[in-house]
């Protein structure tokens, strides 16, 4: 019988040494959008509320790529285990193609219709109208993005993430710089308000690019992908694979973030403080709770490993050593955002006092869902989707958020004219209904699946 919890120190090192890396470069891409906040609201509340509307878009964006490539991540991960470096060029290939088809069309769309696109999210015209002159611009920034974030998740699942941490750091300083220069129009540049952010963060994705894109040609010595790889004719059993595997992941992606976009939209239809409110609270939260979005990557990619070297006895006492691990995780996530929410708010000194109390009250829910959100997050889309039962998590999000989330607070918003804070805590009540669907689900040890025809025959997991 194998041990109940990994004692094993090689574990908890590669754990955290991962899971530290991916947090730390996380957080210094949400302090982007933090900067983008701070900046935008000493300039004037409505150039921010414009921009976190297009933030929804670019969530939107980021969880259709994201859906591209961490279903190329889970047969990234397992042939890295098995020590098969052509799948792992196979399916870059397959995902890079479709992430920048997908952000083509959503460029495409947000260029050439941006007003139609915000009025489904917001019924003030000032804010309408700051979110236009920001989309003109930043729309362009989205197949550069889906690129960088792909062979940055490319490189994770073969345990290379130092890099992605590295170039944050430069790309943070490069749009923290711009944003001064060209928000505020200091050192003689001009004062553009939200178009300067577009600017900046532009600029500073395309340099983003062009480093990951020089480190994946000229310095990874692990996959060594080239442009070749990359143009080649699409491997058709790799592409059936992936589209079977990958699709729930993609889909279950598209569903987040759409819901998101109307979560946006029906707190944007109940006063022009929901929104900036908002922005604030989500994005604090997402600098608060990096650890855990990073816990989940890295619990996939170890899971994925583990699997793909055939140490299927092993996946036992690994699963109930992340499940701990993830609440302790998110009970510290909570307990630091619920006390630093006060001296945070301060930040932001031009926010309306409305907005700003109501940022506070957002946080303050978030404080308590984060714990369920550390579990659940990572037990599902971590280690069930590592595991090969993508679909199970699509069905899951499909439930949750569609039957009763949106529901539940389209009803409050609108039937019932509950306030916003009510509104806020239906809209993230199924981080903690999703807990009990997890903790079933993770322990019975049913999620591991063989997702390849090339892929060797699975052993039974073991007791």
């Amino acid at each position: 019988m194998t041990e109940f919890f990994v004692r094993d120190r090689g574990f908890y090192t590669s754990f955290f040494a991962m899971t530290a890396t991916i947090a730390m470069q996380s957080a210094i891409v949400f302090s982007v959008n933090l900067a983008d906040a701070v900046m935008l609201s000493r300039y004037t509340e409505t150039a921010l509320a414009g921009v976190a509307l297009l933030n929804q878009i670019q969530f939107l964006l980021q969880m259709l790529v994201f859906g591209v490539a961490e279903g190329a991540l889970i047969f990234s991960s397992r042939s890295w285990g098995e020590h098969r470096l052509e799948p792992i060029r196979d399916v870059t290939s397959i995902a890079l193609k479709f992430g920048v088809a997908i952000a083509i069309l959503m460029s495409i769309a947000i260029l050439v219709f941006p007003e139609p696109v915000l009025r489904l999210m917001a019924n003030d015209p000032a804010i309408v109208a700051e979110g236009v002159k920001y989309a003109r611009i930043i729309g362009w920034s989205y197949p550069v993005f889906a690129i960088s974030q792909i062979l940055m998740i490319m490189l994770r699942s073969v345990e290379t993430v130092r890099i992605s941490f590295h170039l944050s750091i430069v790309t943070f300083c490069v749009n923290v710089t711009l944003n001064y220069l060209l928000i505020f129009g200091n050192c003689g540049f001009p004062e553009l308000g939200g178009p300067g952010a577009a600017i900046a963060t532009l600029c500073s994705r395309c340099l983003e690019l062009v480093l990951i894109a020089g480190y994946t040609r000229f310095i990874d010595s692990k996959v060594k992908l080239r442009l070749g790889h990359v143009l080649k004719r699409m491997n058709t059993g790799m592409l059936r694979d992936y589209i079977r595997v990958g699709s729930p992941v993609f889909l279950s992606g598209a569903i987040w973030g759409l819901a998101m976009a109307i979560q946006t939209g029906i707190l944007g239809h109940m006063g022009s403080s929901a929104i900036p409110a908002n922005s604030v609270a989500t994005t604090v939260f997402q600098i608060i709770t990096v650890f855990i979005y990073a816990s989940a990557s890295a619990a996939a990619v170890m899971t994925g490993k583990t699997i793909g070297e055939g140490h299927t006895d092993l996946i036992k006492p690994c699963t109930r050593t992340f499940q701990a691990l993830f609440l302790c995780n998110g009970i510290c996530s909570g307990a630091v955002l619920f006390f630093l929410k006060d001296p945070i708010i301060h930040l932001f000194s031009e926010l309306s006092a409305d907005s700003a109390a109501l940022s506070v009250k957002f946080m303050t829910v978030l404080s308590v869902t984060t714990v369920g959100t550390a579990y659940q997050m990572p037990a599902l889309t971590g280690l069930v989707r590592a595991g090969g039962e993508t679909d199970f998590v699509l069905k899951n999000d499909l439930v949750f958020m569609w039957l009763l989330v949106l529901p539940s607070a389209a009803l409050a918003a609108f039937v019932f004219h509950l306030s916003p804070t009510i509104v806020f805590i239906c809209l993230k009540s199924d981080q903690i209904l999703k807990c009990a669907v997890a903790a079933v689900k993770l322990n019975r040890y049913t999620w591991i699946k063989k997702i390849s025809r090339t892929e060797p025959p699975l052993s039974e997991v073991s007791s």
